[in-house]
């Protein structure tokens, strides 16, 4: 069970549609800019856990960084329409404003715009400036369990209509702080100045050898207790192979007319409605039957295993169920290495971070493992 479940308030970030817009370009930055150790109290693993557990945010606003460098092939371009994978590589850029549980707004810079995603109260707005498109959406009371504060806790955003990455190093810390259980050691790490603030350092490391990932850390700012930080290190590697920082921040309120979203005029604005599907799936998902999906280990070992429309030959087709039509993944598997093995054959796309096996069979078996982690659940 996640420590953060009771958490009054951070998990502050506007709903997920955020997470899968284009940000590509951002900032003009190689790395995180290192700066000395401060000296700071001693704290234990446990009393930063209880400080992420009873902060109390008032307000925010700063410009956070995105670099992922997970060691994947050319992925940008052979999904058209997926913008997911834009965030996999490179380095990108956000701006983020918090004004209480219902008022949070991201702007996604991009090279030539930007896209935003501003909540204010009951009104979800989405925008995007090269299209000069919005969508609009009124929460009302359908969106009363799930909007900020819903199901008993405050200063929680609901699910919104898509997934999501994170999207600050508070919403990553909040999916990793949720996965500590008995597979994982929690420590402290070195102090640090993170955006011009002094930091503890959270460390999480997985203990089965299993697992790709070799370290989590999260640098809490030491006053305001907020994560300034997030770094996922892979195995045998000291430099992150993903990491999110602030590079400014504020502490104060930002005023009430950052969240008041005017569409600028001639553009098109979708009002949408909130019977829309909000699971977390695309509404081709909804609309069919969904993949056989179960997972197999526990802890930083675990491996999902889905089978593709239940039908055999639908990995190698390249033709999954719900795939969009202009999405050529024939491309992407084409690229990828064939395997096999005395667990049948397929294709093997790993990276850094995880590995993802798509078997000939209709089977896709993914988890933050070695390859030789999904041949053995392969076989059964």
């Amino acid at each position: 069970m996640s420590i953060l479940r009771s958490r009054p308030v951070l998990r502050w970030l506007v709903p997920a549609a955020a997470g899968v817009a284009v940000i590509g370009g951002g900032a003009a930055i190689g790395t995180f800019a290192a700066e000395a150790e401060p000296s700071l109290p001693p704290r234990t693993a446990a009393q930063l856990l209880v400080d992420l557990q009873t902060s109390r945010l008032e307000g925010l606003s700063g410009t956070v960084v995105q670099r992922a460098d997970l060691g994947l092939p050319p992925l940008v371009g052979l999904v058209p329409g997926n913008d997911l994978t834009t965030l996999l590589t490179g380095t990108h850029t956000l701006r983020v404003w918090y004004s209480g549980p219902e008022r949070q707004r991201v702007a996604l810079l991009d090279t030539l715009g930007e896209q935003d995603v501003i909540r204010n109260g009951r009104d979800l707005w989405t925008w995007e400036s090269r299209s000069n498109t919005a969508r609009h959406r009124n929460l009302g009371e359908a969106g009363t369990a799930g909007k900020p504060g819903g199901a008993g806790t405050a200063g929680k955003p609901g699910h919104a209509a898509t997934p999501s990455l994170p999207a600050t190093p508070q919403e990553a810390a909040d999916l990793a702080l949720g996965a500590i259980d008995p597979s994982t050691e929690v420590s402290v790490g070195r102090s640090a100045t993170v955006a011009g603030r002094d930091a503890y350092e959270l460390v999480l490391q997985p203990r089965d050898s299993g697992s790709l990932v070799h370290q989590l850390r999260i640098a809490i700012d030491a006053q305001q207790h907020v994560p300034l930080r997030f770094e996922v290190l892979a195995k045998g590697s000291d430099q992150p192979a993903f990491e999110m920082a602030f590079t400014q921040v504020d502490y104060r309120r930002p005023d009430a007319d950052q969240f008041a979203f005017n569409p600028p005029p001639g553009v098109a604005v979708t009002e949408e409605t909130a019977e829309r599907p909000s699971a977390g799936r695309p509404a081709q998902a909804t609309r069919g039957a969904d993949p056989q999906v179960r997972t197999v280990g526990d802890g930083w070992a675990t491996v999902l295993v889905a089978r593709l429309d239940g039908a055999p030959g639908k990995a190698a087709a390249g033709k999954p169920a719900g795939a969009t039509p202009d999405a050529d993944l024939s491309k992407l598997l084409g690229g990828l290495p064939a395997v096999r093995g005395d667990w049948g054959s397929g294709r093997l796309l790993t990276g850094k971070l995880f590995s993802v096996l798509l078997t000939d069979d209709g089977r896709v078996l993914a988890g933050a493992v070695t390859p030789e982690r999904l041949y053995q659940v392969a076989r059964g």
